[in-house]
């Protein structure tokens, strides 16, 4: 029998409380890219050293209204006072190409795209969350970073905890150690995915 087996893309949607660790196991995984990192659109300013259409797509207000009103976004939030947006064009178009997709979204960002009602995207969907070590250690990442205000770092921690109270939402948890380690597990993860069955088409 001469045939040809095709894989359709996972969609690898990654999710963590603010200072959970998400930013530095997107960058320990994009150490070794072999998939497609999803570029989120965002009204928020850049923090330093962000690079526009590298680490977010930095939108006006406006623009992130209109792109909502013609439907561009997949999923789409706004979170600490800021809008948050995945396109919806690359992330299909990858897939249905065979290429894994990474994005990187909060929990409310994530449920969206459960709920998206697009079966092709449910069926691509592999959603992994990060479990940070403690609440303390969640609070002194969020110090360290020195930009922003004690009032607002005591919001984000609030919003952790109920962030955090959701875990079970996920196909996958990942109990946050080192970021070595971590990187480790979700690589795990991505295999697995990659080897389901029903994400290959047999073309004859």
């Amino acid at each position: 029998m001469n045939s040809t087996f095709q894989r359709t893309g996972v969609l690898f949607v990654l999710s963590a409380p603010s200072g959970g660790g998400k930013t530095t196991l997107c960058a320990g995984l994009r150490a070794n890219q072999d998939f497609v990192y999803s570029v989120s659109c965002t009204t928020r300013a850049p923090r330093p050293g962000e690079r526009d259409g590298e680490h977010y797509h930095f939108l006006s207000q406006e623009e992130f209204t209109r792109r909502v009103e013609a439907e561009e976004f997949l999923e789409y939030a706004e979170v600490h006072g800021r809008c948050y947006g995945t396109l919806k064009s690359t992330v299909i178009e990858n897939l249905r190409k065979g290429v894994d997709v990474l994005i990187d979204v909060d929990i409310a960002g994530a449920a969206s795209i459960r709920g998206c009602g697009d079966k092709f995207i449910t069926d691509s969907l592999a959603d992994v969350f990060v479990m940070p070590p403690s609440v303390e250690e969640l609070r002194q990442r969020l110090e360290r970073r020195g930009t922003e205000a004690p009032e607002q770092i005591a919001l984000r921690v609030r919003n952790a905890v109920a962030e955090m109270e959701r875990w079970y939402e996920y196909k996958y948890t990942i109990l946050s150690r080192t970021p070595p380690e971590d990187v480790e597990s979700f690589r795990a993860i991505m295999q697995a995915e990659r080897q389901l069955t029903r994400r290959y088409v047999n073309t004859p």
